[in-house]
């Protein structure tokens, strides 16, 4: 009887061994600017429990939000430094067709998003192999980059000298070709910025705007949807060749997952947010017409092509831009 309970209970804890969740044998760290009142951050969870579920629990997701772990210009130092295994990517000199591209002055047409971001993806894959990096999870704001401003501006195109807050190149390049001044601000440090008057507008995405509570200090939205915008983010090539070919196919399953997840969800939540500034918070939203929109277009369009040229080149540069073609509205 003894030896038999004893056997029993060999059975028992073997069994329970069997069905206990199976311990992260390794851990990632996502690091991301955005905050958690943001939608995409509720992305970024939704990721994280696809990876542990596809994984059987042996590689989890960690995230820390609100540029705990760098700052907005630091994503590739702190994937190559060890900070951080996947980050956001800004436009970076070390990828130079990536910073030329990842934010470019067109008309999209998103009912084909997830497809067209993928299909850009895959076109600077190479590029971002040669430092170390693999494009994972394309965060598209073609949605929502917009311009808020204290009061009514006549014209875009017509900034007078205003100081407004860049993100990148291509609109800092936009700004002065319309008469003003860039002044990059990361985004944390926007809301003083705006309060202080350090700037007269700003350039950012309605997502992020919203989560860091600018409508407060800037309420006039210019809605002139100009931009195709995907911030990628990668995860250092090192970090993710540990991985078991099975644990490589679940992160990047998850990723494609989570962007089809998260665009419905992102739309209706920036959309959510200009209303209830409008109605509620004494905000007021703008849209110019398209023919406006495609005059701005037009006057920076030929200029930063020759800056994709150059920093592409010709074969790299004809196929993203007729990959930005092929989605016009």
């Amino acid at each position: 009887m003894k030896r038999t309970l004893v056997t029993a209970l060999g059975t028992t804890a073997l069994v329970a061994g069997l069905c206990a969740p199976a311990m992260a044998q390794t851990t990632i760290r996502l690091s991301t600017y955005v905050n958690e009142a943001d939608i995409r951050y509720d992305g970024f969870v939704h990721f994280a429990e696809l990876v542990a579920e596809k994984t059987g629990g042996s590689v989890e997701v960690q995230i820390f939000p609100s540029s705990t772990l760098h700052g907005w210009s630091e994503g590739i130092d702190a994937l190559q430094g060890g900070v951080s295994d996947i980050s956001w990517i800004p436009a970076d000199d070390r990828l130079p067709c990536y910073r030329v591209t990842s934010l470019y002055p067109a008309a999209i047409d998103l009912e084909g998003q997830v497809e067209m971001d993928a299909a850009y993806a895959d076109l600077v894959r190479d590029e971002a192999a040669e430092i170390g990096l693999v494009p994972l999870f394309n965060s598209n704001y073609s949605y929502d980059q917009e311009w808020w401003f204290e009061g009514p501006v006549e014209d875009l195109g017509n900034l007078n000298g205003m100081q407004v807050r860049s993100i990148g190149p291509l609109v800092s390049m936009m700004i002065e070709t319309w008469g003003g001044a860039p002044v990059f601000v990361a985004p944390k440090e926007v809301f003083q910025s705006a309060e202080r008057g350090v700037v007269d507008g700003i350039n950012m995405g309605v997502a992020t705007y919203s989560s860091w509570q600018l409508w407060d200090v800037m309420p006039y939205m210019v809605n002139a949807n100009l931009f195709y915008g995907n911030i990628q983010y990668m995860i250092n090539q090192m970090k993710y060749d540990q991985l078991t070919p099975e644990e490589q196919a679940a992160l990047t399953e998850a990723a494609m997952e989570t962007e089809a997840w998260l665009k419905p969800r992102y739309e209706d939540w920036v959309d959510q947010r200009v209303g209830n500034a409008v109605m509620k918070g004494g905000g007021a939203a703008v849209s110019i017409s398209q023919d406006k929109r495609m005059e701005l277009i037009a006057s920076v369009q030929d200029t930063w092509n020759a800056e994709v040229e150059a920093a592409c080149g010709p074969d790299l540069s004809a196929s993203i831009l007729q990959l930005f073609a092929d989605n016009a509205p």
